[in-house]
């Protein structure tokens, strides 16, 4: 029996630790991590919230000035903006190049500088758009509704125009002028 066990404890062999080997690894990280960074900046989002108009303010005819809304009718051929709604502004015709937004946003930012001047702060703008717009058109618009570029202590920032916007759509082809039939403007 001695024998047995004599060669029972030769047989079991001291076992090396296998090596690991990860440079294929790394190289394959070292390659994938910037190629994923990169891929994150292509795929920003950005998300717009948008406002319903509300279901009673059509009907209501003798609202305070603060609670006035602007309205952008936007049609194939024009963009007239109404401040306060029922009182036009401005009537912006389509140019050969597209819709005229540096004019439009020239009117926003005249109404926008007369209601600071009278301590009103109004952030609410109403977009009225005909059923065949682009889409790409309601973009531009909203951007061009929400801010503007401009120049402060020699750097170029975005200036708030109306950052709330709601969508709708515009009323039939016979335009408004006013409720007396005269087209108003800012009061």
């Amino acid at each position: 029996m001695a024998g047995i066990a004599k060669f029972g404890r030769g047989s079991r062999k001291i076992k090396k630790e296998a090596e690991l080997d990860i440079t294929s690894f790394m190289n394959l990280m070292i390659v994938l991590v910037p190629v994923l960074l990169m891929m994150m900046v292509f795929s920003r989002i950005t998300v717009l919230e948008l406002a319903l108009p509300q279901l009673g303010e059509a009907s209501e005819q003798n609202l305070d000035v603060k609670d006035q809304r602007l309205e952008l009718v936007v049609r194939a051929d024009s963009i007239a903006v109404y401040y306060p709604q029922g009182y036009l502004v401005k009537d912006i015709a389509v140019t050969e190049q597209g819709y005229d937004y540096p004019a439009l946003q020239l009117v926003l930012r005249q109404i926008k500088q007369t209601l600071i001047n009278k301590n009103i702060d109004k952030k609410a703008a109403t977009l009225l758009l005909e059923e065949k717009i682009p889409y790409q058109v309601i973009v531009a618009l909203m951007d061009t509704t929400r801010s503007y570029q401009d120049v402060l202590i020699a750097s170029v920032v975005d200036a708030e125009l109306f950052p709330k916007i709601s969508l709708g759509d515009a009323p039939s082809d016979a335009r408004p002028s006013g409720p007396n039939g005269l087209s108003g403007g800012l009061k």
